[in-house]
C-alpha cells in the first residue's frame, strides 16, 4: 500500500515524488526503463521553472557549470525573444540536457527517501471510492499494488491515460520530423552551418552543437508521415530527408541516437478522474519547439504536489484537487494553441513568406516581443481570481529581498520547505492569530522588503511590484498569502479582519487547524 503511485520515472514524475515526498508522502514509482536513457529531447529550462527550482532550494544544482542564455526563438524569427527584460529572478533559459535534469531531480527525490522502481511496468489499473489497484510487471514478474492516488507521468502514449479511460482528443500528425544525434565531418556542407536553420521550399533544417564530436540534426518535412511511430530510424532515413531538404547530400555518420515525431496535438479531456490523475506529456502532446512540453510538465507537477498531499494527509478543502485541472488545463491549451503558431509561421510555403516578414517587424517592437516572451518563459501565468482581488492575487509572487529579524532573506528561500507563508511586510504582530489557527500548514513571516532580488538580477522592478510596495498607492499591499507553489492566494493590508483573508486561507489550507 502506498499514498500515491507515480507511473513514469521522467522529470515530471520525479518531481512530484520530491514534491509528495516533502510532505511526508509515501510514494512509489514505477519506471519501465531499467536505466534511465542517455538521451535528451528537450535541452533548456525555462525562466518560470527556474523560479519553482528556486522555491525548493534546486536552483543552484541546476545551474551548476550550464550556460545561461538570456534569448529564446519564436518560429526562428529574427529578431529573438530577449528574456533579460522579464520581471524574473531567472531571465534566462538554462541550457541543460533533460536527461541532466532526470538525473538531479531522481537524486532529489531519492534523498527524500521516494520509492523508487526501475524496470516496473504499469500494466492494470481499477479504481474504488478508497484506492487504486495497480497492476505492474516487474523484474520477478507481475505483482499487485495498492495505492491512495495513481498519477501518470508516463508519456505520451501513457499506459494510465489509455487504461484509466481518460479522453484525448486532438489533431493528428500533418509533418515528417527526424531527429539524429550524428558526427558530421564538415559542417560547411549544412547551408546555415552548426549551430543554425535551414528553411527551404521543402522544408526545415536544424543542427544545434552537442559534447564533441556529436551534432544534433534534425529535418522537418510539411507532409504526413509515412511510416509508424514505432517503425526504427535508420541513418538512410535522416540521411535521406536532409538531402530532400536542402537538395545536397550531407555527410553523416555514426549515430547515438534516432528518433522521429510530428506535430500531432492533443490535450486530455479532464486532468483528474477520480483517485487517477495524469501529468506532463501523458496529458498533452504538441510540436516540440523550445521544450515548452518539458517545462509544462514540471510546473504541473509544482502545481499539483502540494495539493495532493494535503488530500492525502486529510486537511484539503473542498475542491482543492480539482483546482489542479481548473488551473493547469487552460495554460496548457495556450502552450498547444502557441506552439502551433509557431509550426504555421515556419511553414516553407512561400505564402507563408509575408506573414513571418511582418511578424519580424512585430517581434522588434518592445512589447510584442516582452509579451511572446513571457508566453514562452512562462512567466505570464496567472490563475483566475475574484474581480476585486488584488493585482498580484493568482499570479507569482514576486521574488523580494526581506529582511528579517534572522537577517536578510529572499521569499524563494522562505518557500523551501514547502508551506504557505503569511508574510507580514509590517514587520507587526497583527497576523499573528490566523497564523496560530493554520499552523502547520503556514508559516507567519514579518519581514521589511528591500530592494527587489528582481532589481538585483538585472532587471527593473515591475510596474505591479513596485506600486504593490507603495502605501499612497490603490494596489497598496502590506501582507501576502503565498501558496507552496509561489502563487498568490492573497494580498492585502496587515490586519486578521482583512477582506477575503479568511476565504483565501479556507480555500487553500482548508478547515483550521486550531480552534
Amino acid at each position: 500500500m502506498a499514498d500515491v503511485i507515480i507511473a513514469g520515472g521522467g522529470p515530471v514524475g520525479m518531481l512530484l515524488a520530491c514534491e509528495l515526498r516533502l510532505h511526508g508522502v509515501d510514494v512509489v514509482v514505477l519506471e519501465k526503463l531499467s536505466e534511465p536513457s542517455p538521451h535528451s529531447r528537450a535541452f533548456r529550462l525555462q525562466p518560470r521553472t527556474m523560479e519553482m527550482l528556486d522555491y525548493r532550494g534546486l536552483a543552484e544544482r541546476f545551474r551548476q557549470d550550464r550556460p545561461q542564455w538570456p534569448k529564446a526563438h519564436f518560429a526562428g524569427l529574427q529578431p529573438l525573444l530577449d528574456l533579460s527584460r522579464l520581471t524574473s529572478s531567472h531571465p534566462y533559459s538554462l541550457l541543460i540536457p533533460q536527461a541532466h535534469t532526470e538525473r538531479l531531480l531522481e537524486e532529489r527525490a531519492t534523498e527524500l527517501g521516494a520509492g523508487i522502481r526501475r524496470g516496473h511496468e504499469v500494466t492494470g489499473v481499477a479504481q474504488d471510492r478508497d484506492g487504486v489497484h495497480v497492476l505492474a510487471t516487474g523484474p520477478e514478474g507481475p505483482y499487485d499494488l495498492r495505492g491512495r492516488y495513481l498519477v501518470g507521468c508516463d508519456g505520451g502514449r501513457s499506459t494510465v491515460r489509455r487504461l484509466a479511460g481518460f479522453d484525448f482528443p486532438g489533431t493528428g500528425a500533418s509533418v515528417t520530423a527526424l531527429l539524429g544525434d550524428v558526427i558530421l565531418d564538415d559542417p560547411g556542407q549544412l547551408p546555415s552551418g552548426v549551430p543554425g536553420t535551414t528553411r527551404t521550399a521543402r522544408g526545415l533544417l536544424m543542427a544545434v552543437a552537442l559534447e564533441a564530436p556529436y551534432v544534433r540534426v534534425l529535418t522537418t518535412e510539411f507532409r504526413p508521415p509515412q511510416d509508424g511511430a514505432d517503425v526504427p530510424v535508420t541513418l538512410d532515413d535522416l540521411r535521406e530527408s536532409i538531402a530532400r531538404v536542402i537538395g545536397t547530400p550531407v555527410d553523416i555518420r555514426e549515430p547515438r541516437w534516432l528518433s522521429r515525431f510530428s506535430d500531432a496535438t492533443r490535450l486530455a479531456g479532464r486532468y483528474r478522474d477520480g483517485r487517477v490523475l495524469l501529468a506532463g506529456d501523458a496529458a498533452h502532446i504538441h510540436f516540440p519547439i523550445g521544450a515548452q512540453g518539458l517545462n509544462l510538465g514540471l510546473q504541473e507537477a509544482m502545481n499539483l504536489g502540494w495539493k495532493l498531499a494535503a488530500e492525502v494527509r486529510g486537511d484539503a478543502p473542498e475542491a482543492l484537487l480539482d483546482s489542479y485541472h481548473d488551473e493547469r488545463h487552460p495554460v496548457a491549451r495556450r502552450v498547444l494553441q502557441e506552439t502551433r503558431a509557431q509550426l504555421a509561421l515556419m511553414n516553407p510555403d512561400p505564402r507563408t513568406d509575408p506573414l513571418r516578414e511582418l511578424f519580424g517587424e512585430l517581434l522588434a517592437l518592445a512589447p510584442v516581443n516582452a509579451h511572446l516572451s513571457a508566453l514562452v518563459a512562462g512567466t505570464d501565468v496567472g490563475y483566475p481570481q475574484d474581480g476585486h482581488a488584488h493585482p498580484w492575487t493568482g499570479r507569482a509572487v514576486p521574488d523580494l529581498a526581506l529582511k528579517t529579524e534572522d537577517g536578510r532573506t529572499r521569499i524563494a528561500e522562505l518557500l523551501h520547505p514547502g508551506r504557505g507563508i503569511l508574510l507580514d511586510l509590517t514587520d507587526s504582530d497583527a497576523l499573528s492569530a490566523p497564523a496560530r489557527t493554520w499552523a502547520p500548514r503556514i508559516d507567519l513571516v514579518r519581514a521589511r522588503a528591500l530592494q527587489s532580488a528582481v532589481a538585483g538580477a538585472g532587471a527593473a522592478v515591475d510596474t505591479a511590484t513596485q506600486s504593490a510596495l507603495e502605501p499612497a498607492t490603490q494596489t497598496a499591499v502590506e501582507a501576502v498569502l503565498i501558496r507552496p507553489d509561489g502563487h498568490v492566494a492573497w494580498a492585502g493590508p496587515a490586519d486578521a479582519a482583512a477582506p477575503g483573508l479568511a476565504d483565501a486561507l479556507h480555500t487553500w489550507f482548508g478547515p483550521p487547524a486550531r480552534p
